[in-house]
């Protein structure tokens, strides 16, 4: 699948700007986590664009619409990501692409949340601010800590190195989701 194909249906499938920009935001940190790894950015950019293309409309069902589109479109190994993207769905992450979406989900949310507060935005967020909040359970109360932690540790990465990855990843990005920006 085409880099364009996956930005279309995720424009025919979500209308929510806070949901696209969170779709855009995985989408931006799988694609550096490929990059740094020398693994199919493409693949990894669309599986983190997609992973929650079919919450909007089919909550009760999510992700398996998502997951059965892209399974008939022949693209299995992205399907297979997004179906383990959460504890909640009950099916393990096996394949790297599977752990980093799952890594990358919350907690690039709770990035954004984190950067959405500061007038500078991402600018000069760092991995400590990020991990001062984590630890606030009131703040961004709908990002499951157990989930970022649970995932962090099938990836092999620890909270404060991946959280640095992701400011990193999302920075070139800032003014298209919507964080503000000093710059």
């Amino acid at each position: 699948m085409k880099r364009e194909t996956a930005l279309s249906i995720l424009d025919e499938m979500i209308s929510n700007p806070r949901l696209k920009a969170h779709c855009l935001s995985v989408g931006y940190v799988c694609e550096a986590y490929a990059k740094q790894h020398g693994l199919n950015e493409n693949n990894y950019f669309i599986a983190g664009v997609l992973h929650d293309a079919d919450y909007e409309k089919f909550p009760d069902e999510h992700p398996k619409i998502i997951v059965a589109q892209l399974t008939a479109q022949g693209e299995a190994e992205i399907a297979q990501a997004i179906s383990c993207h959460g504890l909640t769905f009950g099916i393990p992450a096996v394949s790297l692409m599977d752990k980093v979406l799952m890594a990358s989900d919350e907690l690039s949310g709770f990035v954004m949340a984190c950067a959405k507060i500061r007038p500078d935005g991402l600018d000069t967020l760092d991995e400590h601010s990020v991990a001062k909040k984590f630890r606030n359970p009131k703040f961004a109360a709908g990002v499951g800590r157990e989930e970022v932690e649970f995932a962090l540790n099938q990836l092999g990465v620890d909270f404060e190195t991946y959280t640095h990855f992701i400011i990193a990843a999302l920075r070139p990005h800032a003014r298209e989701l919507n964080l503000p920006t000093g710059l």
